[in-house]
């Protein structure tokens, strides 16, 4: 089968069983994905599939055959960090540091969907533009668990992020008209 990993083509030989995040960790030597409960309840093990996040310890590899697969390790590299990796950094987002990848790949991806405007389970208005508040953001992240508690650190990076991508995006807009 062909997996594409961070932009890159590889062809595996291996079990219809095998998971995606054993695929990644086990035969492409992708080892930032963590697994952590292997039950999809801890978030550790977060990839972005298509730009969407998934638990990669509940896909089985061959399902994401053609499909674009992210892991931290697409993200950003020593000395070009993603902006949520330096954001996590610069916040110190992280303790122990094991489940940083997938908290870090959650937040990128769950950015993504709150400017698509999916709502969350705490969104005031369905139809409406989400606004990224403590509360929203942190149920928003609620499927990727820190038992160091670094919580308050990880929403600080992601509405750092966040902010400047408004930023970014109205100052955009401003010299299109």
């Amino acid at each position: 089968m062909q997996l594409t990993v961070n932009g890159t083509e590889h062809t595996l030989d291996i079990d219809p069983r095998t998971t995606l995040l054993d695929a990644l960790r086990d035969h492409l030597a992708l080892t930032g994905s963590k697994k952590g409960c292997d039950h999809g309840q801890c978030g550790a093990c977060t990839v972005l599939v298509n730009g969407r996040r998934i638990n990669s310890c509940l896909a089985l590899a061959v399902m994401h055959e053609g499909d674009e697969i992210t892991t931290i390790e697409g993200l950003g590299e020593p000395g070009n960090l993603h902006p949520m990796q330096a954001a996590f950094v610069h916040h110190d987002g992280y303790q122990c540091g094991y489940c940083t990848p997938g908290q870090i790949v959650s937040a990128v991806g769950m950015l993504d969907e709150a400017r698509q405007n999916w709502p969350s389970n705490v969104s005031a208005d369905l139809a409406g533009t989400a606004e990224l508040t403590d509360a929203e953001i942190s149920e928003r992240m609620s499927g990727n668990i820190c038992r160091c508690s670094a919580y308050p650190n990880i929403v600080d990076a992601i509405r750092t992020v966040n902010e400047a991508e408004d930023a970014s995006a109205n100052r955009g807009e401003r010299e299109a008209a």
